[in-house]
């Protein structure tokens, strides 16, 4: 079995501190990966079949070694990388010498009207820069209004729903799929694969800062990458559970 694109966490280190966070991220985070284990653990996968790593945390511009990883993968497979944006400026330079194939800024609080704009203005520096760019939208049920007018704002400034991801809420206040495209502005839109139901693919897997290996980001159900390799990786998944992560299973399944 071949995982066509896997997401590290290099970090559970982050000074945003959101008290959702699946990840438990906090500003006194840390990483059980080096720079070195990383890219060897990844070139290995892409030898492997391996299209393409995504790299997550925490906030992994808060990972010491991320520029070395970006640089050492550069050509090996497509590399995208997700950040909260607050450590961008200061490491811009770097980000565009690193060249990653996609960067996402997160939206996690739409109802702040600061941080929207922030991300705007982000998002077209990237893209006047020639780093391909978009946003990660943080859908929560309670703040359904404000992330329609997020999402309407995007739109406003030339950032379509090509370059957006809905991501909705997880453990709790969890939107239904119509909420979210609703969210979206009834269009075609991109969101979780798992939005209509929960589900394991076999083309991916998410590994986390400790080098736990889950079918997602946010199941519960995870094992120890025990050899850094794409053959240890398919061990790890081998029968491996998934844990539903929202607080509407009900929900869902009444409105499917």
């Amino acid at each position: 079995m071949t995982t066509e694109r896997v997401s590290i966490e290099l970090t559970n280190r982050c000074s945003k501190n959101c008290h959702f966070c699946y990840n438990h991220s906090r500003s006194t985070g840390d990483t059980a990966w080096t720079p070195e284990e990383i890219i060897t653990f990844v070139i290995d996968c892409a030898k492997s079949g391996t299209k393409a790593v995504s790299f997550g945390g925490g906030e992994p511009l808060e990972y010491s070694g991320w520029f070395e990883v970006l640089q050492s993968l550069r050509g090996v497979l497509f590399r995208s990388l997700t950040t909260n944006g607050l450590w961008l400026d200061r490491y811009l330079d770097e980000l565009v010498l690193a060249s990653p194939d996609k960067v996402h800024i997160s939206i996690h609080f739409p109802e702040q009207t600061k941080e929207v704009e922030r991300v705007i203005a982000q998002v077209k520096q990237l893209e006047g820069l020639g780093i391909r760019s978009g946003v990660n939208l943080l859908v929560a049920r309670s703040q359904l209004t404000t992330a329609s007018a997020a999402s309407q704002k995007l739109a406003e400034v030339g950032i379509g729903s090509d370059r957006i991801v809905y991501l909705p809420m997880r453990i709790t206040d969890t939107p239904t799929p119509q909420e979210v495209a609703q969210v979206a502005g009834i269009v075609p839109f991109q969101s979780m694969s798992c939005l209509m139901s929960c589900h394991s693919s076999p083309r991916f897997c998410s590994i986390s800062w400790d080098k736990q290996v889950g079918w997602c980001s946010y199941t519960t159900a995870r094992r120890p990458l025990k050899s850094l390799t794409a053959q240890g990786l398919e061990e790890a998944l081998t029968d491996l559970p998934l844990f539903f992560c929202g607080d509407r299973i009900e929900t869902y399944s009444n409105s499917l």
